[in-house]
């Protein structure tokens, strides 16, 4: 997935900061648990629950990881303000939330890649329309949806009227 997002200083590791969520649910740290900490933080990107099983080791190899433990984890790592969730053509999609600035996506319908980008502009317009309903902004969420510049090029040079 295309990314311009710079992460943010902060004074924790994604697994520090999860060690204190556990503690404070009174949870253990399981080497499942740390495992995928670091497999979902090695990496910028947005993923599906299946698309991280896919890329876990199989069972029978060091640092397997069950499915139910995936799952169970990623609403983990979400209670923890570590990701966030969204659902996006009838998955739930997963972001880095912890460390990275509030940010929106483009969403090319054709490719299915996401990109991100921020905007003052937009939060700027946020926060005047909130104001006016007297509305007390704690985040928002934008996905737009269309066709990407590469998408589009590509079904370009394959129309027929442009190849004659």
């Amino acid at each position: 997935m295309a990314s311009s997002l710079q992460p943010l200083a902060t004074s924790l590791s994604p697994q520090e900061r999860f060690q204190e969520y556990l503690q404070a649910k009174g949870l253990r740290q399981t080497e499942q648990r740390k495992f995928l900490i670091d497999e979902v933080f090695n990496q910028h990107e947005h993923f599906d629950a299946d698309e991280l099983i896919e890329r876990l080791p199989r069972r029978g190899s060091p640092n397997y990881v069950s499915s139910a433990t995936v799952y169970r984890t990623l609403r983990e790592f979400v209670d923890a303000g570590l990701l966030k969730s969204f659902q996006l053509e009838g998955r739930t999609v997963y972001e880095h939330d912890y460390g990275y600035p509030q940010h929106d996506h483009l969403y090319c319908t054709r490719c299915q890649e996401l990109f991100e980008f921020t905007s003052d502009e937009l939060i700027a317009l946020r926060d005047r329309v909130a104001a006016d309903q007297g509305f007390r902004v704690t985040g928002h969420r934008l996905i737009i949806q269309g066709i990407c510049q590469k998408c589009s090029q590509t079904r370009r040079k394959k129309r027929k009227q442009d190849l004659v």
